[in-house]
């Protein structure tokens, strides 16, 4: 046996497409393009490529890109005068911060300035309440992607066992309130969880997100479960040459075992700044009282 390889790159492509075609739909009803302002602290040479790459996406679906650039130690009363700027700017419809911050910041009090309803992100503490009690508001773009990836790949998800491998704010959490919501038997794991093999082999769903290179491995999978691997460590190549990208999940040999699963890297990640835009272009439609064109964009 062999597992179907869940392509995300292709997905977010197809995402993509629908958002643009979206948000020129919006620019015409709206007189103006759906804004995203990303907010970037200190000089972290992988947060740079991030927020380029996000501003490029941006910019190609046919939205506005506001990049706002403070420098390492900028205070933090300089950085909550300014989302408290973006959050009353009528052109900004999504408010991004960057993370991590510089030490001297505290990141919970500056995500809690962002507005609910330009926090595209789904990192407040407003928007997990919102996602806890079912009511209107953003999720975090990688969980939402996960689940976006998984009812293409399974259709129907309710009655199914699914098991949530971490318990982050930014992952695990959400993806298990998600899985909920579609109905699902839900497990949280973590690395207090006893007999953490057996839990996960009982799953139709397994999602890692650990941080942890190759920890799930191939006899904790139940034959034909759908695997979603969130991971994304770097680790030596055989080769001695570069670092080579890895994920959460012992591929090689989990893919004899699964019915699907997601490759690292080409699953799960590009799905990030997909979603990112698809919630940039939702709040936009609710923030101008137009037509709100969700399932267009599922």
């Amino acid at each position: 046996m062999s597992a179907a390889i869940i392509d995300g790159k292709a997905f977010a492509e197809g995402l993509r497409a629908r958002v643009a075609a979206e948000a020129a739909a919006f620019e015409a009803a709206a007189g103006r393009k759906a804004g995203l302002a990303v907010v970037l602290v200190g000089e972290d040479p992988a947060s740079e490529v991030y927020v380029r790459s996000k501003g490029r996406q941006t910019l190609a679906c046919g939205m506005a890109s506001f990049e706002h650039k403070l420098p390492a130690n900028a205070s933090e009363d300089l950085l909550l005068g300014l989302i408290a700027q973006l959050n009353g700017d009528p052109a900004v419809d999504g408010i991004l911060v960057q993370l991590p911050l510089p030490p001297h910041m505290e990141e919970a009090r500056v995500i809690a300035a962002i507005d609910p309803d330009k926090d595209v992100d789904g990192f407040t503490v407003a928007s997990a309440g919102r996602l806890a009690t079912g009511l209107d508001g953003f999720v975090p773009c990688t969980p939402l992607g996960c689940l976006m990836l998984l009812k293409n790949q399974l259709g129907d998800l309710s009655g199914l066992d699914a098991v949530v491998v971490g318990r982050s704010n930014i992952v695990g959490k959400p993806m298990a309130q998600l899985l909920l919501r579609e109905s699902c038997t839900v497990t949280i794991a973590h690395s207090r969880t006893r007999d953490l093999p057996a839990v996960v082999r009982r799953a139709d769903i397994v999602i890692a997100a650990v941080g942890r290179a190759g920890m799930i491995k191939a006899d904790w999978i139940k034959p034909g479960a759908t695997v979603i691997d969130v991971g994304i460590n770097r680790i030596p190549a055989t080769d001695g040459g570069k670092m080579r990208l890895v994920g959460d999940v012992d591929f090689a040999g989990v893919s004899e075992v699964a019915g699907a699963i997601t490759p690292v890297p080409g699953g799960v990640g590009p799905m990030t700044i997909a979603v990112l835009l698809r919630n940039t272009l939702l709040a936009a439609q609710r923030n101008a009282k137009v037509p709100v064109t969700e399932d267009a964009l599922a």
